[in-house]
Parts: C-alpha cells; sequence; structure tokens
C-alpha cells in the first residue's frame, strides 16, 4: 500500500477490506468534479488470487462509513467486489440483449448538476467490449434526483454503483444511449421509477425463467468464454439479480440446471463456458449485431421524400 494518503477514512477502508478477502494496493489523494478532496483506493485479492486485477474506490474525503446505517451496505458491497475480481474481466457486464460492456472512467462521488437542475450527477463510460473489433464506446452523465436521492443511504460508490451500473444497462436496452467512436456526453435518467417504496427496492426489467436463463448463457458466452480466456465468471452476482429482478439463489439454480445440458461448467458460484456453448458463436454475434443496431438512430425515409403526416 502507498503512504499517499494517511487518514482515518483510508484505516476504516483497509480493515473493512480485510474482513472482504481483499487487500489495499494503493490508496492516494483525488479531486471531485469540483475540486474538492477525495479518497482514491485500489483495491484487489491476495497473493497469486490477485493476478493484476484490481478494482477502483472512490469516496468524498471527509465520508465516515463506519456507523449502523452505512457499514452493512458497504461491506456488502466489498464482498460483492472480492467475488467481481475473481472474474478476468471484472469490469464487464452483458446486457439483455446480448452486448458485453466494460465500465470505467467513473467520476465518483455524485456532483450536483452545474446547469441549475435539481439533480445530482455522475459521469463514466461504457465500452463494447469486443476486443477492440470496434473500438465504440458511449459516455454518459447518470443524474438522479434529489427526490430519489432521499432513498439512498449516501451519494457514494458503494451505495449507488449498483443502480447507476444497471439504469445504464436498462438505457442501451431501451436504445437510447449511441455507442461511437467520439462524442459527447448522453443522459442516464435514474428516476423513482425504477424504484418501488412499497417493496423497498430497486426493480429496473421483469423478466421469467427464460430470459433470466438466456441472460445467463450470454453472459457465460462473451465474460467467460469470449474476453475471459474460458476461464470462470461469478454468475451470482447481487448486480444482476437486481438488473433482472430475481434472486443471486435463483441464478445458480438456472445456471445448475443448464450445466446439466453441457452449456456451462459450474464450481459453486462461478460457472464456465464449454465447447457446447462456444459452438453458438454465430448466434451471440448476431445477437450482438441486432442489439447494437437498435441503440442507432433511425431516420424516416418518408420524411426525406416529403410524405410526413403533418
Amino acid at each position: 500500500m502507498t503512504t499517499e494518503l494517511k487518514s482515518s477514512l483510508a484505516a476504516s477502508l483497509e480493515a473493512a477490506a480485510k474482513k472482504a478477502g481483499l487487500v489495499l494496493v494503493s490508496a492516494t489523494q483525488g479531486a471531485d468534479f469540483h475540486g474538492r478532496p477525495t479518497a482514491v483506493f485500489e483495491l484487489g485479492l491476495p497473493g497469486k488470487e490477485a493476478a493484476g486485477r484490481s478494482l477502483k474506490l472512490e469516496l468524498s474525503g471527509s465520508f465516515d462509513f463506519d456507523k449502523p446505517e452505512l457499514l452493512p451496505e458497504m461491506t456488502a458491497h466489498l464482498a460483492a467486489e472480492a467475488k467481481r475480481l475473481r472474474n478476468s474481466r471484472p469490469e464487464c457486464y452483458v446486457t439483455l440483449g446480448g452486448l458485453p460492456l466494460a465500465f470505467g472512467q467513473f467520476q465518483w462521488p455524485f456532483h450536483r448538476s452545474t446547469s441549475g437542475a435539481d439533480t445530482y450527477i455522475v459521469h463514466g463510460e461504457i465500452h463494447l467490449a469486443d476486443n477492440g473489433t470496434r473500438n465504440l464506446h458511449a459516455k454518459v452523465a447518470a443524474s438522479v434526483t434529489l427526490t430519489f436521492a432521499e432513498i439512498v443511504p449516501a451519494m457514494e460508490q458503494p451505495y449507488a454503483e449498483t443502480f447507476v451500473y444497471n439504469a445504464v444497462r436498462k438505457t442501451v436496452d431501451m436504445g437510447q444511449l449511441e455507442f461511437l467512436k467520439s462524442g459527447n456526453r448522453q443522459p442516464v435518467p435514474v428516476t423513482t421509477r425504477y424504484y418501488s417504496r412499497w417493496q423497498k427496492k430497486f426493480i429496473f426489467t421483469e423478466t421469467d425463467d427464460n430470459e433470466r436463463l438466456a441472460y445467463l448463457l450470454s453472459k457465460v458466452y462473451w465474460l467467460s468464454g469470449v474476453l475471459g480466456g474460458g476461464k470462470p465468471v461469478w454468475i451470482a452476482d447481487p448486480r444482476d439479480a437486481q438488473y433482472l429482478n430475481t434472486t443471486e439463489a435463483d441464478l445458480l439454480r438456472m445456471a445448475g440446471d443448464e450445466a446439466g445440458a453441457g452449456l456451462m461448467a459450474l464450481d459453486g458460484e462461478f460457472a464456465s463456458a464449454t465447447p457446447a456453448l462456444m459452438a453458438r458463436a454465430a448466434d451471440y454475434q448476431a445477437a450482438l449485431e441486432a442489439a447494437l443496431d437498435f441503440t442507432k438512430p433511425k431516420f424516416n425515409e418518408s420524411m426525406r421524400s416529403g410524405h410526413a403526416n403533418m
């Protein structure tokens, strides 16, 4: 661990990370959107498990999570990060439509909008994770209303990253984010329609068993078979469970059923792609092409010919 940042926050984070099975690789001082100091932590797995992989956690410099209302969720976040770091590409996720995406360069924590709107904003980028074939990405600005912020324990990365990432995936699913070689930031509204106050949980997409199974197979194909070199990927990720409106146990159940059909090799909460799944490469490539085409703006040809119904 570097000694560039020494604070009670660093000490608390290092202790929490250790309990989650993580090591604190570095702790440095950063700055948020408005130039205020932040604490930037690089987290990894211990020893040989590290394999050169790490994930970044950035918190407000004055943030104190060692409180009864904040500590449990921080603990859960770190425990999940420890399992994601066993993936070959821990920054990657897939969409229901079949797009593999790499999330990065998110500038935590949230900052208040500078346009005068009553919203909190976090900037980031998503890249199409197709091994650089197209070199496409989307710069995003995820916005949260002040009303929505009231249900979030803290406007910090561990308490918001999951629902922000899922809101991004949902926006892609709706064809409202375009992937480009360059371009301006595109809005990702995170509104109260994604949260059930009655059930006290986020709901992004209603899915059935068939859709969840298709999602799992797509995830294992891309994140294990294509991007992971055949190495296992975590399939009981609570981030995916929230995205699909299901539970981690249900994802494991379906993976177990499909493993019996020879498409996934299951090892606890992790699964790797089998030759039978990789033989479906043409199907997954076609799904990627269709999902990518769905995100492209469509021009109404009848308007070009002057046939618009005015």
